[in-house]
């Protein structure tokens, strides 16, 4: 039994490949050229040999077939699978592969002009604007997609009549008809072109072959919510509702959702709560939540509300913050918390806790108001409610609305009171406090208070653009106004679109006369807030001041457009044109901001004396009586009344006029001086007593003159007079936010005492 057993030898044992590289001549093929025996076997023919008993070797040592060797006979070999055929051998070359017989001919091109090739071609085609219309769509094209969506509409239409001619209609594209009516259904709403859009979706669903139709019914519906046709908007959102599957619980909740805004919309506010009541007890979400508390708002149910509220408060927000933070110090680990820190998935987190926190401020401020019998303790509720959920850190959010609330009702001290508490808060809270506070303290004048808190502010969060534009204000009161430029620039800097810090620079380089950076930060803000009547106020008076009174006009007539009844920027317009030259149009809007507000003693001034220089003496006695009115201890507009009627020929009138002003003034010497030249013309008696009290009162003038005159002498030198008392007033700009500085209108015609002058006999009382 062993005797069958073979040892592996030991020598051999690492040698497991022995014998591959042997080389055997039988495979040596690169002498064949040379070998004259092989070569003079590939010229004859096989069956022309002369036969032979005996094995005839070739020159390589390879047996015959069919021959004895060793007493085994080898077998034959078929050759006539390899090629090898009798005929074909006779006379001809060794060919195995039939290459002497040229190259294979070319395949049988297709038809073109098939039936079956067309309609692919045509259906191709149809995919393909299918395809276009809706990128088209995505680009914001929607003119381009709607063309799209009409040419695949018409291919296949023509598409569909060539395939029901060639084969049965069962085998219509039913899907690509399906694709094509969508779209362009879908490129007709968004066109809104909804009529159209309808009569598409009506095709698609009245057609029993397409499978599932009917959800189409909700688009529809949104159609018709669109156009404000509520009772059929529901009934389409009803009907899309009892196409949806049970299965199908998410689409299901947002036709419900779509139903309860329709209700909301159409004020049935008791159907609405419904609709969002199933939806909280099925499946509650954030925005059902909302709607519901603004509907149980609107009914006025305060418990309800309060329910409502608190349903909203426990709507579970799926957020997993623990994932950030890296619970060890692996390195790995800490690599993949910095990528999933900033991804995509936690923007996303980000923006659904925002809307969260934003539908729960928005509720909480709606609703603390009416909860209670008072404000405050309808925010304490909801300042309590939201302690004890996932958003405790909106509690004090709360708690500086309440004090907003106070500032709207004026009760500063109770908001002064809340904001300080919240001040020992974190530094959060504490920034948005101190900001607060330093805005009531600047709006009371109290600079050193305010600059106080916005250093409180400032060192809580350097990055909060409110506090630094604050902190800016307390700087540009006390007259530093490059120290409240580095503010606002910084402010800017950390918010870009803090448009009060914006203006305020604007404001700061026009006060140091940087008028060409003062006009950049206007023209940036204006290219943010477009509709801004302060803004481009701002930039008419910088025009103004840079001597460009045509750019002047063209900005003021833009705020004419916004605003058409400020009386100010009308009386301004009217200036402008007054110093232009141009008084037909200085009278238009100085007539328009008399009409909307005709108190001001400027506008009323230019009026009167426009028409006392067009020589309308009648129209300038009623301007000059509205101003003895507004101002009745000025002596000047009574005396300009009676001047006009005398000039007008009523001296009787003028006569009675200058009595009455005597008896309110009866030390004006000028009034007494028109009373003896009117009477001496009327040859009244009264002409002599007055021409008495005159004399005495002109007596009187001189001996009080000489005493002032004697008392100068007498103090060594007169003083010299004090300048810039009768300079322009120099308004205070405001920087607290977009505020308009409008200087007073610098009327072109002025009437003051000095008109009154003595004047030589029969000369008429004129202005200048």
């Amino acid at each position: 039994m062993m005797q069958n057993v073979h040892l592996a030898p030991e020598t051999d044992e690492d040698d497991l490949y022995s014998g591959y590289n042997d080389y055997n001549p039988i495979y040596d093929i690169e002498e064949l050229e040379n070998d004259a025996a092989f070569q003079q076997a590939v010229r004859t023919s096989h069956g022309r040999r002369p036969p032979s008993k005996t094995s005839l070797a070739s020159s390589i040592g390879r047996p015959m077939t069919g021959a004895i060797q060793d007493g085994v006979t080898r077998p034959m070999t078929a050759v006539r699978a390899a090629g090898f055929t009798k005929a074909a051998l006779r006379g001809s070359a060794f060919d195995p592969l039939s290459q002497s017989r040229g190259p294979a001919p070319p395949l049988e091109a297709k038809k073109k002009d098939s039936p079956e090739e067309k309609i692919k071609q045509l259906e191709k085609e149809v995919n393909e604007l299918v395809e276009e219309s809706c990128i088209a769509s995505s680009c914001g094209d929607l003119k381009l997609a709607l063309e799209k969506a009409k040419d695949a509409g018409r291919k296949e239409r023509v598409l569909v009549r060539q395939r029901e001619q060639v084969t049965t209609p069962e085998n219509i594209n039913l899907d690509l008809t399906y694709s094509v009516l969508f779209n362009l259904a879908s490129q007709y709403s968004v066109n809104e072109m909804y009529a159209e859009a309808l009569n598409t979706y009506q095709v698609i669903v009245k057609n029993k072959m397409f499978s599932n139709a009917g959800i189409l019914k909700m688009n529809m519906g949104n159609i018709y919510l669109k156009q404000r046709n509520y009772s059929k908007a529901i009934k389409f959102y009803r009907m899309a509702l009892d196409q949806v599957p049970s299965v199908n619980k998410q689409m299901r909740i947002k036709i419900m959702q779509n139903i309860g805004v329709t209700f909301i919309q159409a004020g049935q506010y008791s159907d609405a709560i419904n609709s969002y009541e199933h939806i909280m007890s099925m499946a509650p979400n954030l925005k059902a939540g909302y709607n519901l508390t603004i509907c149980y708002f609107a009914v006025g149910d305060r418990e309800k509300m309060k329910k409502a509220f608190q349903k909203l408060i426990t709507v579970p927000l799926e957020i997993d913050e623990d994932k950030y933070i890296s619970p060890s110090d692996d390195p790995h680990t800490n690599l993949v918390t910095e990528a999933i820190k900033n991804d995509h998935l936690r923007q996303m987190e980000r923006e659904r806790k925002a809307m969260a926190e934003k539908y729960i401020m928005t509720s909480a401020k709606l609703i603390a108001p009416v909860i209670e019998t008072s404000f405050a303790a309808g925010y304490d509720w909801c300042v309590e409610v939201v302690k004890a959920s996932q958003y405790v850190e909106l509690a004090n959010d709360l708690e500086i609305n309440k004090a907003v609330t106070y500032l709207r009702q004026k009760d500063y001290n109770q908001a002064v009171e809340i904001l300080k508490v919240l001040e020992k808060k974190d530094s959060r809270v504490k920034s948005a406090a101190a900001t607060n506070l330093s805005a009531l303290y600047y709006m009371g004048k109290d600079f050193a208070q305010a600059s106080s808190y916005a250093d409180i502010a400032v060192n809580s969060d350097r990055y909060n653009p409110a506090a630094l534009t604050n902190k800016g204000n307390t700087v540009f009161a006390n007259g530093d106004y490059e120290k409240a430029a580095e503010f606002y620039k910084e402010a800017l800097r950390n918010d870009s679109s803090c448009t009060e810090a914006l203006y305020n620079i604007g404001l700061t380089y026009e006060k140091l006369n940087r008028l060409d950076e003062a006009l950049d930060c206007f023209l940036k803000l204006h290219s943010i807030l477009r509709n801004s009547a302060e803004v481009l106020y701002q930039i008419a008076n910088i025009y103004e001041l840079m001597e460009n009174p045509s750019q002047a006009i063209e900005w003021l007539m833009q705020v004419v457009s916004v605003i058409p009844t400020d009386p100010q920027v009308l009386s301004k317009l009217g200036e402008l044109y007054d110093r232009e030259g141009d008084k037909s149009q200085a009278f238009q809007y100085y007539y328009e901001s008399y009409r909307y507000f005709p108190c001001n003693i400027e506008v009323i001034e230019w009026l009167g004396a426009y028409y006392i220089d067009t020589q309308f003496w009648e129209k300038a006695i009623q301007y000059f009586e509205r101003a003895s009115l507004i101002q009745p201890t000025q002596v000047k507009w009574q005396l300009m009344v009676a001047s006009c009627f005398r000039r007008s020929g009523n001296y009787q009138k003028a006569l009675d006029t200058y009595k009455d002003t005597h008896r309110k003034f009866p030390e004006n010497v000028e009034c007494l001086r028109f009373l003896v030249r009117l009477c001496t013309d009327l040859g009244l008696k009264d002409a002599q007593e007055y021409a008495r009290k005159l004399k005495r009162l002109e007596k009187m003038k001189e001996i009080r003159e000489q005493r002032i005159k004697s008392g100068r002498d007498g103090s060594g030198g007169s003083r010299g007079k004090r300048e810039g008392s009768a300079s322009g007033d120099a308004s205070y700009v405001d920087p607290l936010g977009p505020q308009i500085e409008r200087p007073k209108t610098a009327a072109k015609k002025r009437i003051d005492e000095d008109d009154f002058a003595d004047e030589e006999l029969g000369d008429d009382l004129l202005p200048e």
